[in-house]
């Protein structure tokens, strides 16, 4: 047992995300993305919603510092449907951790595929409205 691990980071995730360098990406994935489909390295993370699974990440996970929009989010299929009700408590909690942090960048659905299946790990969540991705950057001292 470890002091103020939140119990949302599960060991199998805590050990990953200490695996992960500069550059690798996090996919906090919602219920219904494909996780067995698009990824090499899955933790299962089912019961935790994202927004609290996403501030205990944040609080070991530096974001690059040396990319425009380190955090990317799966943009709606229809033009014109409405954001999802938890885009803003992420935009919330990602403004806390990163003051740089100024809006996600918004990936097509395939290219989303694409780049979770690059990513260096999948937590999967069942969440109703997730899908977002976290660029890794480095401890700044």
């Amino acid at each position: 047992m470890l002091k103020n691990i939140p119990a949302v980071i599960s060991p199998e995730l805590l050990y990953n995300m200490m695996k992960m360098g500069h550059g690798d990406e996090l996919v906090l994935a919602d219920g219904d993305f494909p996780v067995e489909t698009f990824s090499k390295r899955v933790v299962y993370a089912y019961g935790h919603e994202i927004p609290v699974l996403l501030k205990a990440i944040l609080k070991y996970y530096p974001l690059d510092p040396f990319v425009e929009k380190p955090v990317a989010i799966m943009a709606p299929v229809e033009q014109d449907a409405e954001e999802p009700p938890n885009w803003s408590k992420y935009r919330s909690i990602i403004s806390k951790s990163d003051k740089r942090f100024k809006d996600f960048d918004y990936v097509e659905r395939f290219k989303f595929y694409e780049r979770a299946e690059k990513s260096f790990l999948v937590v999967a969540t069942g969440e109703p409205d997730g899908n977002l991705i976290l660029k890794k950057g480095v401890v700044m001292i």
